[in-house]
C-alpha cells in the first residue's frame, strides 16, 4: 500500500505540474534526462523495493519455508459446490472430516493442503489470509496464523459453476483452550443409533453422507457429524433452521442449481421431520 501510494503521489504530482507550468518546450537533452531518471531509475528502485520487501515476507506465507513446523494441518477440497474439510493428524493420516466450516485456533500456524475434486476453485478468507487456488491433480499449501479470535466468511473466488456464488466457508477461530476441547469431541465422538437415525439410513442418505459412530459412510457428500454446531446449509446458501434443511433435503436445486444432490419429495413429512431433528441433534 506504502508502494502504491508513492507512485500515485509521483503521478498525481507531475500531472499537476504539467497542466500548471507556465515555460517552454524542453530541450532533447532534458527531456531524455527526464525519460532516464523518472522512467528507468525511478520505477526500477521502486520495484526493486517492493520485489525485497515480498521476497523477505515469503518465509511466513509460502509451503517451502519450515514444513515441519505447523501447529495444525488441514486438508481442503474443492467440490461442486461445497468444501470437504479433513483435520490431519500428526502422521499425515486423517483424524476427522467435517464441511463448509473451519475451526481453527487463535495464535497457531496452520497448514492447509488444497485440493480440488472436479474443476478449479479458489480457496480465499481475505480476513485471515491471501487467495490460492485449488487445481485438480495438484496440492498447493497455504500458511496462516489467526491473530484474533472470532468468525470470518469467504467465497470461492474462482468461477467453477453454475452456484459459484452459493460456495461459500466460514472460519471459526477460537481460543486454544476451546480449540483442544472441540478438536477432542471431534476426535473421540461416538454417535448412538435411535429411530431417526434408521430413517436416515433408510432414505439412503448414508449412500452419499456420512456420520461418525454410525452405518454411514458415504465418501461422494458432506460429512454430516456435528450439523447440528453448523451455521449455514449448503455451503452458505441458507441459514440452519429446520426449514431451510427441509427445503434443501425435498429441492437442492432450487437452493443451489447444478447441485448433485438428488432431490427427495418422496419421503413422508414425519420421517423428514425426524431426520431433521436428528441430525439437528448432531453437536
Amino acid at each position: 500500500m506504502v508502494g502504491a501510494a508513492f507512485v500515485w503521489l509521483v503521478v498525481i504530482s507531475l500531472l499537476i505540474y504539467a497542466g500548471r507550468a507556465r515555460r517552454g518546450q524542453l530541450s532533447q537533452e532534458q527531456a531524455q534526462r527526464f525519460i532516464t531518471w523518472g522512467g528507468v531509475v525511478a520505477p526500477t528502485a521502486v520495484l526493486f523495493a517492493l520485489l525485497s520487501y515480498a521476497v523477505w515476507s515469503m518465509p511466513a506465507t509460502r509451503p517451502w519455508f519450515d514444513r515441519q513446523q505447523a501447529d495444525l494441518a488441514i486438508e481442503v477440497t474443492g467440490e461442486q459446490f461445497w468444501w470437504r474439510i479433513r483435520y490431519l493428524d500428526k502422521s499425515g493420516g486423517i483424524a476427522f472430516e467435517t464441511a463448509n466450516e473451519l475451526t481453527l485456533p487463535v495464535d497457531r500456524r496452520i497448514r492447509i493442503s488444497l485440493k480440488a475434486h472436479d474443476v478449479i476453485h479458489s480457496f480465499w478468507i481475505p480476513a485471515l489470509a491471501g487467495k490460492m487456488d485449488m487445481l485438480p491433480g495438484r496440492t498447493n499449501t497455504l500458511w496462516l496464523e489467526p491473530t484474533r479470535i472470532g468468525s470470518y466468511r469467504g467465497p470461492c473466488a474462482e468461477f467453477c459453476g453454475t452456484s459459484h456464488a452459493l460456495m461459500n466457508l466460514t472460519a471459526d477461530v477460537l481460543s486454544a483452550e476451546d480449540f483442544q476441547t472441540w478438536q477432542q469431541s471431534r476426535a473421540k465422538r461416538r454417535s448412538t443409533s435411535n429411530h431417526a437415525a434408521n430413517a436416515f439410513l433408510v432414505h439412503g442418505c448414508s449412500a452419499c453422507h456420512a456420520l461418525d459412530g454410525t452405518q454411514a459412510q458415504g465418501l461422494t457428500g458432506p460429512n454430516l457429524t456435528g450439523f447440528g454446531q453448523r451455521k449455514h446449509v449448503g455451503a452458505g446458501a441458507l441459514a440452519n433452521t429446520p426449514e431451510n434443511l427441509a427445503r434443501f433435503i425435498r429441492d437442492p436445486s432450487s437452493v443451489k442449481p447444478g447441485a448433485q444432490m438428488p432431490a427427495f419429495p418422496m419421503i413422508p413429512q414425519d420421517e423428514l421431520n425426524e431426520i431433521i431433528d436428528y441430525l439437528a441433534g448432531e453437536t
